[in-house]
């Protein structure tokens, strides 16, 4: 305790200085960015705050795109996330930023519902709650990393509807209580307490599990994260500088990473970074770049593109600001990355366009033998929308070829709702929401919904999957219209490959939402029966009263179509 205090005085003094002397100094990150120093008037920070917070509390498909970076030091603030909103606390570590007032999501829909309630974040600065407890009544497309909170953490709206979540590198001092949280994941977080469950809640390096074991309550338990890297950030240093710290890869660990003042890694100033701004920045100027050796910063904002940005260096890194979003317009990747060491893409959103894409991020090259282990490819923070917005077509819209890649927090969305025409069997066309070649490919939060096949397509051997969440397609007008190529009624959610001979998997919900009669899932996972193909604590739920999926993983776990309705279970497959 007595180290915290004089870390806190320290940064506080140092705020009161060079920092906030240096404030002025801050890199052109366009007019959608917005850089805080302690120095700055609380009043002016506050209403800039509310004035971006009242155009996108309600902005779902909107085109606004923000963030909010504060320099270390303390502030007093009320900061509300809206929609597509990244706050940041830019220091070494959360201690260096603290706000003391509130920071919270609030639910987007009526009657405290936040089941819409997508796209945004925070991270990296400590929080003290006016009354103790801060809200973040989120679902998907969300991040809660490198937080401190001097409090407790509800997950929901006064126990509206919720369908989260993600937090990781996290310190609570207090409780978190998921309440009404459908599922959630937590990857090395620290809290006195969780409460609540219901129905899939996975906690992987966590240093204080909560009591209980699966189904009841339906706890899925890791003891340590076998291998991750946290996500890039931006932070200023002690003079000024600016840069961007890239974590070290991390095995078997366990809780968050700053506790010894600074996530171990490695710096990059920012200078060696090109700053794209969507206003005027287009893929040959960032391809340029990018060609050059230089790592890539987008700042928030739209970038239609006309040919994929091409990530072909190692080490490169890739940092989206304000859920920077790449739109590819004529019918190509939005992004391709060379099969090449340690290569991090973290905080874009890929939307698609109307000219059908083959797919929307492809990493590494198909049929690889390249091994990565010591230094992978990893992806954070990255999110996939296909219509919603626009009209967006996809073959698939991720697919990862390289070897030992990791996935540290991903949604890949077919939209089920959005703007007029936007939204339809025949009109937003996705096949699949992801699919790996690559072998041993680690991901953490996988959430892959409403594609038209399968959701996920495993093909590569000795895969991992820690918590993965997903609804089938709403619409399919008929059975016709909805089976497989080997004549299942529908495409499985979860597919590993027939020839595959190892895979594991924590923690998996799958849900129905069926719009039209007569329109059955005959499995949720479909996997080979195999020994070493392994599955752990499964759930399938129908959220409506039409269809049904008829077993949760190959012919095993019964159907969700039962009077009165059941939520089928499997606790092993193979059985043991």
């Amino acid at each position: 305790m007595l180290l915290r205090i004089l870390t806190a005085t320290a940064v506080l003094l140092l705020a009161g200085s060079s920092l906030a002397q240096h404030a002025t100094k801050a890199p052109d990150l366009g007019p959608n960015v917005f850089v805080y120093s302690p120095k700055d008037n609380a009043e002016t920070m506050q209403a800039k705050i509310d004035t971006v917070y009242a155009e996108q509390h309600h902005s779902e498909f909107g085109s606004g795109r923000y963030a909010f970076i504060f320099l270390p030091g303390q502030y007093h603030l009320n900061v509300p996330v809206g929609f597509y909103t990244q706050v940041i606390g830019a220091g070494a570590s959360p201690e260096d930023v603290r706000i003391s007032g509130d920071v919270h999501s609030d639910a987007a829909l009526k009657n405290n519902n936040a089941t819409t309630t997508f796209w945004r974040g925070v991270e990296g600065f400590s929080v003290t709650p006016t009354n103790g407890t801060m809200q973040w009544a989120v679902s998907q497309a969300i991040f809660f990393r490198r937080m401190h909170v001097y409090g407790d953490v509800v997950l929901h709206q006064q126990h509206g509807w919720a369908s989260g979540g993600w937090m990781s590198d996290t310190v609570v001092d207090g409780v978190v209580d998921s309440g009404s949280q459908q599922q959630w994941l937590s990857r090395n977080t620290e809290w006195q307490r969780w409460t609540g469950s219901n129905w899939n809640m996975v906690f992987v390096g966590t240093n204080n599990m909560p009591e209980g074991e699966w189904p009841k309550p339906p706890y899925t338990k890791v003891a340590k994260t076998p291998v991750v890297r946290e996500k890039p950030f931006l932070f200023v240093g002690a003079k000024g500088i600016w840069s961007v710290r890239v974590p070290a890869l991390q095995h078997d660990s366990v809780g968050a990473t700053w506790h010894g003042g600074n996530t171990p890694g490695h710096n990059i100033p920012l200078s060696r970074f090109f700053i794209a701004h969507p206003e005027h920045d287009t893929a040959d100027t960032m391809n340029a770049a990018l060609a050059q050796g230089k790592h890539l910063l987008l700042t928030p904002g739209t970038y239609d593109l006309n040919k994929p940005l091409r990530v072909t260096h190692a080490n490169t890194v890739v940092l989206g600001l304000g859920f920077a979003t790449l739109h590819p317009v004529a019918g190509t990747e939005a992004m391709t990355v060379a099969d090449e060491d340690g290569i991090t893409v973290s905080g874009l959103l890929f939307d698609a366009g109307e000219k059908k894409s083959p797919s929307l991020l492809e990493v590494g090259t198909q049929h690889s033998v390249r091994y990565h282990a010591a230094n992978p490819i990893s992806l954070h923070d990255v999110f996939f929308r296909v219509g919603g917005a626009t009209v967006g077509k996809a073959g698939a819209n991720l697919v990862i070829n390289s070897n030992d890649t990791i996935v540290d927090h991903t949604w890949i969305w077919r939209a089920d709702h959005g703007k007029p025409g936007t939204v339809g069997w025949n009109i937003n066309e996705s096949d699949n929401g992801l699919i790996v070649n690559g072998n041993r490919v680690t991901i953490y939060g996988l959430f892959v919904e409403h594609h038209q096949q399968y959701q996920v397509l495993w093909n590569g051997e000795a895969g991992r999957t820690y918590f993965y969440q997903s609804e089938i397609p709403y619409d399919p007008p008929t059975q016709s219209a909805w089976t497989d190529t080997n004549g299942a009624k529908g495409w499985a959610s979860y597919k590993v490959a027939d020839n595959v001979k190892q895979h594991e998997a924590w923690g998996l919900g799958i849900y129905s939402v069926f719009r039209h009669p007569d329109v059955d899932l005959d499995r949720a996972i479909e996997v080979p029966n195999t020994p070493q193909v392994r599955f752990h604590h499964m759930i399938t739920v129908a959220l409506d009263n039409l269809g049904a999926i008829r077993n949760v993983i190959n012919d095993t776990g019964g159907s969700t179509q039962t009077k009165p309705r059941k939520t089928p279970q499997v606790a092993e497959y193979p059985t043991p």
